[in-house]
């Protein structure tokens, strides 16, 4: 399975963008082929530290195609086998429905129009990263379309840690975010954030953006 690494890039201080704006970001991020459609649009009881690839109810719209009105949650893990510590280093918990998917990216707007947004945990997961764009491929070391990314609008503030392995003791210092851009990798040929991202975010979130990995 190897070593997978969740970045996210968010503003510094935890808002939470108007709908508008937030719709404006996610159509940027497929018009400037940061991301490849199809997209899905979830919201519920989210983690922002769940892994996407690895057990997020995220994870499982992309990865399941799961029809519209789908409850997608969290595995049950059994007592005895759960860890108490919070996410990423502890399980997540998280409980969210698939509102719409589509492969034309002009369609989420509407839909977003339609979701419990500032109300609940809202999140467009897109299928991958678009290799087709020269700056992507110029960060990362292989094409892999295993490197979905998730647009978060957070009902309550949650932290990520700015630089931690999910197998370490928590500790360490942690960055609250509302609004916040996260997405996968296994490979990469440049360290930090990826620029292509940041100049789509900064749009958006504004000049001063805070990143950070997680990593297991």
């Amino acid at each position: 399975m190897g070593i997978w690494t969740d970045a996210f890039i968010a503003p510094a201080e935890p808002s939470l963008l108007p709908l508008e704006s937030f719709g404006r970001l996610v159509v940027d991020l497929a018009r400037e082929r940061i991301v490849r459609t199809p997209w899905a649009l979830i919201a519920g009881e989210l983690c922002v530290n769940a892994s996407l690839n690895w057990g997020s109810v995220s994870g499982q719209a992309r990865w399941d195609r799961p029809d519209v009105g789908t409850l997608l949650c969290s595995e049950d893990v059994p007592e005895k086998y759960r860890n108490p510590d919070p996410p990423p280093w502890g399980d997540s918990h998280e409980c969210a429905r698939l509102l719409a998917c589509g492969d034309a990216i002009l369609d989420v707007l509407p839909a977003l129009q339609q979701a419990p947004y500032g109300l609940e945990d809202v999140a467009v997961v897109f299928d991958c990263l678009d290799f087709g764009n020269r700056a992507i491929v110029d960060h990362f070391l292989v094409e892999d379309h295993r490197t979905m990314l998730v647009c978060f609008a957070l009902a309550r503030p949650q932290n990520r840690p700015l630089s931690t392995n999910d197998c370490w003791a928590p500790g360490g210092p942690v960055h609250p975010v509302r609004t916040c851009i996260v997405h996968t990798f296994k490979h990469a040929m440049e360290e930090g954030p990826v620029p292509a991202i940041i100049s789509v975010a900064a749009r958006h979130l504004g000049s001063t953006l805070i990143s950070g990995e997680t990593w297991g």
